[in-house]
């Protein structure tokens, strides 16, 4: 581990240097199987129940649900997997999500009524894996103060994206060439055999302390207050996705194309992929709070455009240009979580912050859903402009408490004991 750190230091960052950190595709390769039905989950229920229900609100309701139970429950398996090991969360959780999903879509098809959905939709959504912040805890182990750090962030960051490149593609085309169902039965599938690849990797997950300072009772990483403003940011980030998925379908509906939905949400996180890749090569001098508040206006500024669409390639070109602006808030939030969180409850940090985006597209799929319904085609494109006007202007009016301070023995004992360990 010292030679590994020690040379990670004497060399320029990259992500040649990065993926040869040793110990590395033991988790990232059954990581990113094990992520990849994340980011078919939302998009399966909404073209499953809409093809029972014949109605994007009812729809974009049923994804909430699942949405607010995974944001609600995500910081608990975070804080879980600090205390007792990520293999003693997974493995239980793998088999409970599998079971949950597919018992939601035998009661979508058996026309079931509006309430049963909702309740199968609570343990699905409780029990998605969390597989993103894991393997950023994962890193954590493995980097150890390394200036690898903001590397690893943006490496996640396109790590993600490339899931939601392949996943809303698979997802459609399983829910249009197959069969409604199949979309939700694969992604039930794929979470219990990649998610139980990942938990037998034991060699690389975080070591659960042992000692007196593991039965005290640590205050969440929420009492931090720069988790908190980049909570906010992060549900304006959910915002943008669930409004993109709503409002794609029913826009490729409307002109009779809907296999073009997966082709444009998949163009739209090809350009947060893009722009991921970009982000981890460039050697950032300007403070990482300042590069938030820059990056997120620019996010707002091209979501403000979606509504205005009414063309294939003109929604294919904006799509992908917010997408670009998404990774560098995305990767710019997790790299300050490593500055503002002691190593002992970032894994229930970076939860958080996945759990913010969860609950903004949650949000965002169910107005969505309503516009659609009830105003015009397209109409559903006005949450995202809406939901990050309003992050921007919190970030704005509470950027200060991004910045990185010394820490002090108030916040220590607030959220941990462990030495501080860099992360990311």
């Amino acid at each position: 581990m010292a030679s590994t750190v020690t040379s990670s230091k004497t060399s320029r960052p990259g992500y040649g240097r990065l993926l040869r950190t040793r110990g590395a595709w033991t988790f990232l390769l059954p990581g990113f199987a094990a992520r990849q039905p994340f980011a078919m989950l939302t998009i399966s229920i909404v073209l499953l129940v809409q093809h029972t229900t014949g109605s994007y609100g009812v729809a974009g309701a049923a994804a909430a649900v699942t949405g607010v139970s995974m944001a609600l429950f995500a910081p608990w398996t975070g804080r879980l997997a600090d205390r007792f090991g990520q293999r003693a969360v997974l493995v239980p959780g793998i088999l409970v999500h599998a079971l949950a999903g597919l018992t939601l879509t035998a009661l979508a098809l058996t026309d079931a009524p509006l309430w049963a959905l909702f309740a199968a939709a609570v343990p699905t959504g409780a029990s998605v894996p969390q597989i993103g912040p894991m393997v950023r805890a994962r890193w954590a182990v493995r980097l150890q103060g390394s200036p690898l750090m903001n590397t690893a962030a943006a490496f996640e960051s396109v790590t993600d994206e490339l899931t939601f490149v392949v996943g809303p593609l698979l997802a459609t085309a399983l829910c249009t060439a197959v069969d409604p169902a199949a979309g939700l039965v694969t992604e039930a599938a794929l979470t219990l055999v990649g998610g139980l690849l990942f938990a037998a990797q034991k060699s690389t997950q975080p070591a659960v302390t042992t000692g007196g300072h593991a039965r005290v009772e640590h205050a969440s990483a929420l009492s931090v207050p720069g988790v908190r403003v980049l909570a906010v940011a992060f549900l304006g980030i959910g915002s943008v996705f669930g409004g993109m998925q709503v409002s794609l379908a029913a826009f490729t509906e409307s002109i009779g194309e809907p296999g073009l939905n997966g082709v444009l949400y998949g163009t739209f996180a090809a350009g947060n992929m893009l722009s991921g890749i970009a982000c981890g090569a460039i050697a950032w001098k300007a403070a990482a709070q300042r590069r938030l508040v820059v990056g997120y206006g620019a996010l707002a500024l091209a979501a403000a455009g979606l509504w205005a669409a009414h063309s294939v390639l003109l929604l294919a070109g904006l799509g992908l240009l917010v997408g670009m602006c998404i990774a560098p808030t995305l990767i710019t939030g997790y790299t300050l979580v490593e500055n503002l969180v002691p190593a002992g409850a970032r894994t229930e940090a970076f939860t958080w912050l996945t759990g913010a985006v969860a609950l903004g597209q949650a949000a965002a799929v169910t107005v969505a859903g309503q516009l659609e319904d009830r105003l015009w085609d397209g109409a559903g494109f006005l949450v995202p402009l809406g939901g990050t006007a309003l992050s921007l202007a919190t970030l704005v009016a509470l950027r200060s408490r991004l910045a990185v301070r010394p820490r002090s023995r108030t916040v220590a004992r607030g959220v941990g004991h462990r030495a501080p360990v860099a992360v990311d």
